[in-house]
């Protein structure tokens, strides 16, 4: 596994993204860094199709020695797609991030860094998705503690390859190598945001609308919620299959189809 794409979300010039290319470029890996111009946070897996797309050859003193970077006028997932439609690039592990933020919980959907690992799953690759649990104004980003685990998770798999549906998504606190309680495998935890809404007034005395909210996790033990909360990096397997497998197969136990089908022409 030599051959890394790097993208993320919170744009070219963000401090995790340059981090983690450089820690893979100076442990030999073949990194190409294509990523959002601007930050692109809560793009979720959106593609831009109403208008065309644009690359630019970065500053070469953007990033370490040898690593070749674009910018990319679209979305994190549009970033991906101009890695390997594009520039042709195939790599061998796709890394999202390092994301400044949890993506835990529910997070998952709205995530351009999660989705974007998820684009890398769909054209077959494997894919990580890479978040530090820290705060744009938090005092200290330990930055280099997620490209840590990035690295020690990306030699694992090099024994111990992924599924080919499968992703890591990965969330790591926001401290010192040396503070870390240690690794847990995790499913996917409930986080929600409660008043989503605040309301603002506009210069012209009119209303606007600031979505975002409090967080309220429920912090069962085998999540990521609850990982993240006691110190613990998360890695959490997920896949695109969405399918209820139980309620699918209870469902075709039933008369449902022969029923709503029947009920149609009333």
């Amino acid at each position: 596994m030599k051959k890394v794409l790097i993208t993320n979300d919170d744009g070219i010039f963000a401090e995790g993204i340059r981090i983690l290319a450089d820690a893979f470029g100076a442990e030999g890996y073949d990194v190409l860094v294509v990523a959002p111009d601007r930050e692109r946070s809560a793009s979720g897996h959106s593609m831009t199709m109403d208008r065309p797309l644009q690359i630019k050859k970065a500053e070469s003193s953007l990033f370490g020695g040898g690593i070749a970077a674009y910018s990319c006028d679209g979305t994190p997932t549009d970033c991906v797609i101009m890695g390997v439609e594009v520039l042709d690039f195939v790599p061998d592990l796709l890394l999202s991030g390092i994301n400044c933020g949890p993506n835990l919980g529910d997070d998952f959907t709205y995530s351009g860094t999660v989705c974007a690992a998820l684009e890398g799953l769909i054209y077959g690759y494997p894919s990580m998705a890479v978040s530090l649990l820290c705060g744009q104004h938090s005092p200290k980003k330990y930055f280099a503690t997620a490209a840590a685990a990035a690295l020690r998770t990306a030699d694992w798999l090099k024994k111990h390859p992924m599924p080919p549906d499968v992703m890591y998504n990965v969330n790591v606190p926001n401290m010192a190598v040396s503070d870390i309680a240690g690794v847990r495998i995790t499913r996917k935890g409930t986080r929600r945001y409660h008043d989503k809404i605040t309301v603002v007034k506009t210069p012209f005395g009119g209303e606007a609308y600031w979505v975002g909210g409090s967080i309220h996790d429920e912090l069962r033990e085998d999540t990521d919620v609850w990982a993240a909360a006691h110190g613990f990096v998360s890695i959490t397997p997920a896949h695109l299959e969405v399918t209820d497998l139980d309620a699918f197969a209870a469902a075709k136990k039933t008369s449902m189809e022969e029923d709503i089908f029947s009920g149609m022409d009333d």
